[in-house]
């Protein structure tokens, strides 16, 4: 066991638990819980969407595809900044001005039905589950690489300290060690660049040229097509990462904590900013891992290459760079994952029982009770479903929720705001249809089926070749909310459609 790693993993655990023991005491309402009271400021939003974001995928899993795999790895890089352009000026201010805690009281605002608003909730729910599952992995290999603790319990660790934060110090606690860990983050990883490029003595000229021997694959590290063999397969892949951000629940009810559209638009800028220079030096982290410590190392330390970037630290900055890098790791994933309870607790909470079982009656305390056994639930499913997920890439693992979630929810977040014609069954339809043909898809891929014994969960031919199924799924998702729209008997209530136009844009909350 790495004693100093040791430390600084107690240190940033007791960090916080601090801050929850803060969060607790103003964790009063509902409003407290799912939003922080709609508090924050734009800059604070922005580095805790930023803390969001910038996950387990982010540090862990695109350092160590790109040293890899090279060029093939910059994609996620790519896709998950440009994803942004998307959220700022398409979903930000029209979600903010029409919901109130989750993504189906913005949809509810248009159709005010039961059966959308548990399929929306339906919807969070798995998406969250799918996206946390990365995170869990992720810590899993980390612990177990730092502390000598089995992957078992190492996901056990991170699922109480998770479940803990949101049960007790809902958004306000979240928020908070979101932007704590975005900054450590920020900061570790800008030191690693810093060195790395000084290694290449700040050329990136000698960079580029020294990594093409640095790896087995030679010169094509450079190239693309070392991981993504078809082209349709790189083409579904940015699809997905691209869309995906603007249909992800947990960054999602980010725009409810501040105050209004402009605010949440302020947010998105300062997180994309922050997104965007961490993007950039994902590069050094790729190349370092590969140059400075090796294909063979990264493998060995974990086959999916997710520990390249504490590995990289520690051949860079021996054992004190190694367990700051790795505690800051640890903290990136606890904030992740307390972002992604919520978002799913909330939608059980809000959606599905206060509004479906409830009829909109419960009480404040009784809504604040099931959000709390909700968080345990949904904590409880994911970690048992991470503990057959060892062996796959984060990065990977999250880029399959993205396509999950540009599939099921972004066409309906898209018709609902600009689509006159669009009513309940159109919406229903979509959304069944992009998040049942995505999971179904990924099921038939090769990420569940291989011929070769341990390359992925089951042995077998896979029925759908493509690893991400984000180019037939999202189309399907789109058509599907159009056909339903059009096969459908009950017409749109027009006059609602106006209504919600010019709420989503000017904010507006009562129209005379």
């Amino acid at each position: 066991m790495n004693g100093l790693a040791f430390s600084l993993f107690l240190i940033i655990v007791a960090l916080t638990l601090v801050i929850t023991y803060f969060a607790s005491k103003r964790t009063k309402t509902t409003s407290d819980f799912y939003t922080a009271d709609s508090t924050l400021t734009g800059w604070q939003n922005g580095w805790a969407i930023a803390g969001d974001y910038m996950s387990a995928a982010s540090f862990l899993g695109i350092a160590g595809m790109i040293a890899l795999t090279g060029f093939d790895g910059f994609f996620y890089s790519i896709g998950f900044l440009v994803a942004y352009l998307v959220v700022l000026y398409i979903v930000a201010e029209p979600l903010r001005n029409l919901g109130k805690y989750t993504m189906a009281d913005m949809i509810a605002a248009r159709f005010d039905e039961k059966k959308v608003r548990g399929v929306a909730a339906l919807n969070t729910i798995t998406i969250s589950i799918f996206y946390m599952i990365a995170q869990l992995v992720g810590a899993g290999a980390l612990i177990k690489l730092l502390l000598g603790i089995d992957y078992v319990y190492s996901v056990l660790i991170v699922g109480v300290l998770m479940t803990v934060y949101v049960v007790f110090g809902g958004m306000t606690a979240t928020s908070w060690v979101q932007i704590v860990k975005a900054v450590l983050l920020m900061a570790g990883t800008f030191i690693i660049s810093i060195i790395v490029f000084a290694k290449f003595d700040f050329s990136v000229v000698k960079m580029f040229n020294e990594v093409k021997t640095a790896t087995p694959l030679g010169e094509a590290f450079l190239n693309p097509g070392n991981k993504f063999k078809d082209p349709l397969d790189t083409l579904s892949l940015n699809l997905a990462l691209v869309l995906g951000t603007a249909g992800l629940p947990h960054i999602l009810i980010r725009f409810f904590t501040v105050k209004d559209a402009p605010t949440a638009r302020k947010s998105v800028v300062y997180a994309t900013w922050i997104i965007g220079l961490f993007y950039v030096m994902t590069i050094f982290l790729g190349f370092g891992a590969a140059a400075f410590v090796g294909y063979d190392k990264i493998v060995a330390a974990n086959a999916a290459g997710n520990m390249a970037a504490p590995l990289l630290a520690e051949a860079l900055g021996g054992d004190f760079l190694f367990a700051f890098v790795s505690a800051v790791a640890f903290a990136t994933i606890l904030a992740v994952v307390a972002g992604l309870v919520l978002s799913a607790a909330s939608a059980f909470a809000h959606d599905f029982y206060s509004h479906i079982i409830r009829h909109a009656q419960a009480t404040e305390k009784e809504q604040m009770v099931a959000a709390r056994w909700a968080s345990i639930g949904v904590s409880i499913l994911s970690i048992l479903l991470a503990l057959f997920a060892q062996k796959m890439n984060v990065a990977f693992l999250v880029s399959l929720a993205f396509a999950v979630a540009a599939s099921a929810n972004l066409p309906i977040i898209l018709l609902t705001i600009f689509w006159k014609r669009f009513n309940t069954t159109g919406a229903i339809t979509g959304m069944l249809v992009g998040l049942i043909s995505s999971l179904l898809l990924v099921i038939v891929s090769p990420n569940v089926w291989s011929p070769e014994p341990g390359a992925a969960i089951l042995v077998g031919e896979p029925l759908f070749k493509l690893a991400n199924p984000g180019i037939v799924s999202i189309p399907l998702g789109f058509i599907a909310a159009f056909v339903g729209t059009l096969l459908s008997s009950k017409k749109a209530d027009e006059k609602k459609f106006d209504e919600i136009l010019v709420k989503a844009n000017t904010g507006m909350k009562e129209l005379t």
